[in-house]
């Protein structure tokens, strides 16, 4: 029962972690127009993560039993997959990339299973008509396509969103337009951070409740609880209210640290902007993610607002754009899965050999 349990705790720990290595998804722009200064926008920011998730369980099932097999899943393969996945954001965050804490565990939980399985390619689910919904699930329709299709939308509908706007407010004043949208940038803040609680709290979700699945199904780990700890049997895979609260609260209190670094890089060295900007680039994000949550994908909310932003800057001029800032970004964001997968893969394999 100890494995499991310090499972449970470092689960809680990348949750903390991906709330201040990903509360530059939502602020950044917000800082960088002097809408609120850092600390109002990580109150407002802390304040609607938490309510985003709160609501929905698509993307927790999806991580929970829509990308590997589960039955080579163990205490010891989530707990891989769970510190390939904090070391590979807190390298990022250390370096300032905006990286994916999604990918990152979705990188590692592919790798430490594969290794589980004695590296065997079949326990990744890699695409399969679910019989009861009628839609694809696995890695290729839930994870890589939406990873290329993501940042696309982001930059096209980001550039045609503000160039709608440049069109309708063409008569507007300069001081006209940064008083309506300074205001207006702190709906679409709000919007930004609900969606990303949403979307990105529910990951964790979904291995609290894998591994809470395995320890009741497979182990009978949890079988001599106290009374007072029985809500943590979990006969079956369901994201109970209490790992809903517990995780919104971990990734709330993540997002209030902040992530100084990548604020820093998405806010002021990708493209210089005003509130217009801003807002057109976090509503851009917000509606993009709010979708895929609907559909149970467990998108990158940082491609999608990094890609929104560059969409909208490239609205100024395409030089407006700090093109060699975003190859490092695209950098990090294709090697997040490989490396975290490789590092999970590692770490299996020397904990299985300990």
């Amino acid at each position: 029962m100890t494995l499991f349990l310090i499972v449970l705790l470092v689960a809680l720990v990348f949750e903390y972690i991906n709330g201040f290595h990903d509360t530059a998804n939502a602020i950044a722009t917000t800082i960088s127009t002097k809408v609120l200064t850092p600390r109002q926008a990580i109150v407002l920011s802390t304040v609607f993560n938490l309510l985003g998730a709160l609501t929905g369980t698509a993307v927790a099932t999806t991580i929970g039993q829509g990308l590997v097999d589960t039955h080579y899943v163990s205490a010891t393969t989530l707990l891989a997959a769970l510190l390939a996945a904090i070391a590979w954001n807190l390298l990022t965050w250390w370096l300032g990339l905006p990286s994916s804490s999604s990918h990152a565990l979705i990188g590692g939980l592919c790798g430490a299973t594969f290794a589980s399985a004695g590296s065997d390619w079949s326990v990744i689910r890699w695409s399969a008509l679910n019989p009861t919904t009628h839609k694809l699930e696995g890695l290729w329709p839930k994870v890589v396509g939406p990873m290329f299709l993501s940042p696309a939308c982001g930059i096209l509908l980001g550039f045609a969103f503000m160039a709608l706007l440049m069109v309708l407010l063409r008569n507007w004043s300069p001081h006209l337009t940064k008083i309506v949208f300074g205001r207006l940038q702190l709906l679409s803040a709000s919007w930004m951070s609900f969606s990303h609680g949403t979307n990105d709290a529910q990951k964790t979700m979904g291995i609290i409740a894998l591994t809470l699945f395995i320890a009741t199904t497979k182990t009978n780990a949890f079988e001599h609880l106290p009374a007072w700890l029985g809500f943590l049997r979990a006969p079956e895979f369901k994201v109970y209210v209490w790992i809903k609260v517990v995780c919104a609260l971990t990734m709330a209190a993540g997002t209030a640290v902040g992530g100084w670094r990548i604020i820093r890089t998405l806010g002021h060295k990708v493209v210089k902007m005003q509130p217009i900007h801003g807002f057109a680039a976090q509503t851009t994000a917000a509606g993009i993610i709010q979708l895929a949550t609907h559909w149970g994908i467990p998108l990158s909310t940082t491609h999608v607002i990094s890609t929104s932003i560059m969409g909208v800057g490239a609205t100024k001029r395409f030089s407006a754009v700090k093109w060699g800032i975003v190859g490092n970004m695209v950098w990090a964001w294709v090697l997040t899965i490989p490396i975290s997968g490789l590092l999970a893969y590692g770490l299996m394999l020397l904990m299985r050999g300990a």
